[in-house]
């Protein structure tokens, strides 16, 4: 790998240290190592080719870069683990990683993106977040040639790559599975969906256009799962509509675009001693595999491979900043289907 040499000074670091530790005070923050600030002698060795931070400069592409990993959903378990898996990587290359969360504020995220840029940072990270919707503040990021990579977010041009599942295919998987293999094709089915995600809209467009080559099989209808608490708000979903739905098999499945609402789901059913309904979710998170395990309602999980995903980020990264042309796009990371059969 060539050779990198620093190329902000002590001032820009200082200033790009200071945005990124500050607004960023969420207990998902917390529990997220975020990188500390530079010293000024630890900066003053690294503008000046001495001491450790020198050789870590020589080491590699990624060595000495400051990387924002941006998100407004690290609450999410999943995401979470990427932002995680992303830092770790990066982090063995030798770059800086700052993990900023904007707890569900999309506003926010837009005001933070414009920081980081105005205090030059190299890399922007986007993790489980809709580009569309920090289109302005990303162009930005473009016209100062800051690279921008998602991470089971959307694509737009401009950026270089998101790398992601195919959420089409995995809802197609998951709702054949369902309709066929469980369903049998009939019955009735509640949807749990978030379509501000970018992921969950393409699973939820798998379910609306599978739904309609099954006459025998109604939705009942289809909820919007807040992104805050959607255990807690998926089983108050559900139970509410237990209520409405009193009769033994008046609902024969959920559908739920992400595991945690799932779970919801499940533990709502479990509560109300309702066995005969069957869940399924996506993402294959280590408490619904326990769950499909244990043989609650939860029956099914397509499980996403996050590792894979940053590691994706990562690569691309590096190929960047070692000066190699990558093909921009979308990237996926292969998905599983899991069932009580395979569930480890």
């Amino acid at each position: 790998m060539r050779k990198i040499k620093t190329i902000m000074s002590l001032a820009a670091a200082a200033a790009l240290a200071g945005v990124l530790l500050t607004g960023c005070s969420t207990e998902a923050d917390e529990k997220t190592a975020v990188t500390a600030a530079p010293t000024e002698a630890a900066a003053t060795e690294a503008a000046s080719g001495t001491g450790t931070e020198a050789e870590k400069i020589e080491g590699g592409a990624l060595a000495g870069k400051k990387i924002s990993v941006m998100t407004p959903y690290l609450t999410s378990v999943t995401t979470n683990q990427m932002a995680g898996y992303i830092k770790e990587d990066l982090e063995s290359e030798g770059a800086e990683v700052f993990v900023i969360d904007t707890a569900n504020d999309f506003a926010e995220l837009a005001s933070r993106i414009e920081d980081v840029v105005s205090s030059g940072t190299d890399g922007i990270v986007l993790v489980s977040a809709d580009p569309n919707q920090v289109a302005n503040q990303l162009q930005d990021a473009f016209d100062a040639d800051i690279p921008v990579f998602g991470c089971d977010s959307g694509f737009i041009d401009g950026m270089q790559i998101n790398a992601t599942s195919d959420n089409y295919q995995m809802g197609e998987l998951i709702v054949r599975y369902l309709f066929d293999d469980l369903m049998g094709g009939k019955g009735t089915v509640i949807a749990l969906t978030h379509r501000p995600h970018p992921g969950v809209v393409k699973r939820s467009e798998a379910f609306d256009d599978i739904i309609k080559e099954y006459p025998d099989i109604k939705l009942i209808t289809e909820q919007h799962v807040p992104a805050e608490q959607p255990i807690n708000d998926a089983q108050d979903i559900v139970a509410n509509l237990l209520t409405a739905n009193p009769e033994k098999d008046s609902i024969t499945a959920v559908f739920a675009a992400w595991d945690e609402p799932a779970i919801g789901a499940a533990k709502a059913l479990q509560e109300a001693g309702r066995d005969e309904v069957i869940v399924t979710g996506v993402d294959g998170n280590e408490q619904a595999v326990e769950m499909i395990k244990d043989g609650t309602n939860l029956k099914a999980t397509v499980k996403q491979n996050f590792e894979g995903m940053a590691d994706i980020v990562c690569e691309q990264m590096e190929k960047y900043f070692d000066g190699e042309e990558i093909e921009k796009g979308e990237m996926y990371a292969p998905a599983e289907l899991i069932t009580q059969e395979n569930a480890q």
